[in-house]
């Protein structure tokens, strides 16, 4: 296997479900999401993550829980379906709060100094 920093990096675009409910329901499961997720982010395999918001959301700032509409990834993996994988075991994807139909992978190349 490849040292972390000579593996290809992926971009993850999950867009939240427009299902009623998915905004309670990716709170409800999140500490799930994030303690699964979290050596993944220690390994260096996830080089970034986080959640996408409103141009409301984010002048709300510190008005409770902000309403995600999608998560963004950079993930180091060997392969495109590796990332899927990791994707695909998520509770955010197993339990409908991305949407599984709109989700994107794409190889991703940095124009800059990147983690």
């Amino acid at each position: 296997m490849a040292s972390q920093a000579s593996l290809p990096r992926f971009f993850v675009y999950a867009p939240d479900s427009k299902e009623a409910g998915t905004h309670a329901k990716r709170y409800e499961v999140r500490a799930h999401h994030l303690k699964e997720i979290q050596p993944h982010m220690d390994s260096g395999m996830v080089a970034v993550a986080g959640m996408l918001v409103t141009p409301k959301d984010v002048a709300q700032a510190g008005e409770g829980q902000k309403k995600a509409e999608a998560s963004i990834l950079i993930i180091k993996a060997e392969t495109i379906d590796e990332v899927r994988s990791l994707i695909e075991r998520d509770i955010y994807y197993t339990s409908g709060v991305w949407d599984k139909e709109k989700l994107v992978i794409l190889p991703f190349f940095p124009a800059t100094k990147f983690p």
